[in-house]
């Protein structure tokens, strides 16, 4: 069983693989393009989906500006920053350890405080296990002449959350944790339970789409209001965050490009998000796939028949 398994794989690529030649044939455009999106780091899935949906007679500049433009229509983004500070309401900070949540926390209160005032903000932090957590978020508490509080447990979050009830905006730093960790749906059940929490979930621009996939599958849920893009000066390609956001179906509220606080946090500027992600690497790198080696990839991931090479 073993080895017919093993056979069945040997067939399957050898089948994606002439699927894959006869379409760099008869849709050499096509062929181009989706090389280039999957080597900028967009995802197979995505990427065959809008080369198919592509018009074959398009030319390759026409053809990237058509699916630039595919993206820019399945991209949700934030319209303008007055539609979420001056909304205001309760948000909760989430996302894996080290993503940047404490630093958002003060970009975000520092803008609430320019509009409102010191006196309509509140801080919340949740995070009691890291040595100097909540001292962090403290000092720029202090900076910004806006108090901060430190809640224990889901009782304590929700008299705190009572007690803040005339404020304009509440923002809460919470814990980071692994998205396989099982205490994130605990943390979600918490927010869940003390009221009208928002979650704004953080992404890092830098990592990998599959370990995107799984943040936003474990951090998911009705209440989550938006994302926000972080480390996006540190990442080298912006592809595999976009990808994964518009998949998801993911409003898109802020990206964060730096330390500074409050400068480097910025409403979404799509034209450059989108130049940032399909622009393809000048210089080749070890990463950089040749023309075999995509074919490898597509064969690998789509096993299809000949006949449905082509859309």
């Amino acid at each position: 069983m073993d080895e017919m398994r093993v056979i069945k794989r040997l067939l399957e690529r050898q089948l994606a693989g002439f699927a894959w030649g006869e379409m760099a044939r008869e849709a050499p455009t096509r062929v181009l393009l989706l090389g280039e999106m999957l080597e900028a780091g967009f995802s197979g899935s995505l990427t065959r989906r809008l080369v198919q949906e592509m018009a074959a007679d398009l030319g390759p500049d026409d053809g990237r500006k058509w699916l630039t433009a595919a993206v820019n229509r399945r991209l949700r983004t934030l319209s303008s920053e007055a539609d979420f500070i001056d909304r205001g309401g309760v948000y909760a900070l989430v996302g894996p350890t080290g993503v940047g949540k404490t630093t958002t926390t003060a970009k975000l209160a520092a803008r609430c405080v320019v509009r409102y005032g010191a006196e309509r903000l509140a801080l919340v932090t949740t995070d009691g296990y890291r040595i100097g957590a909540h001292e962090q978020l403290r000092i720029y508490g202090r900076i910004l002449g806006v108090p901060v509080f430190v809640v224990r447990d889901g009782e304590d979050l929700r008299r705190t959350l009572a007690d803040l009830s005339d404020k304009h905006m509440v923002l809460i730093d919470t814990v980071g944790m692994s998205q396989r960790d099982r205490m994130v749906a605990e943390q979600a059940a918490m927010l869940t339970r003390s009221g009208e929490v928002n979650r704004l979930l953080l992404l890092n621009a830098g990592s990998r789409g599959d370990t995107l996939d799984d943040v936003v599958r474990a951090y998911g849920g009705e209440d989550l209001a938006g994302c926000i893009l972080t480390k996006a000066d540190e990442a080298r390609a912006l592809a595999p965050a976009l990808d994964c956001i518009v998949r998801h179906g993911l409003i898109l509220s802020y990206v964060a490009n730096g330390q500074r606080v409050p400068e480097d946090l910025h409403v979404p500027n799509r034209m450059y998000l989108l130049h940032r992600a399909f622009k393809v690497g000048a210089e080749a790198t070890v990463h950089t796939l040749h023309k075999e080696e995509i074919a490898q990839t597509f064969a690998r991931n789509q096993p299809m028949t000949p006949g449905a090479a082509v859309a």
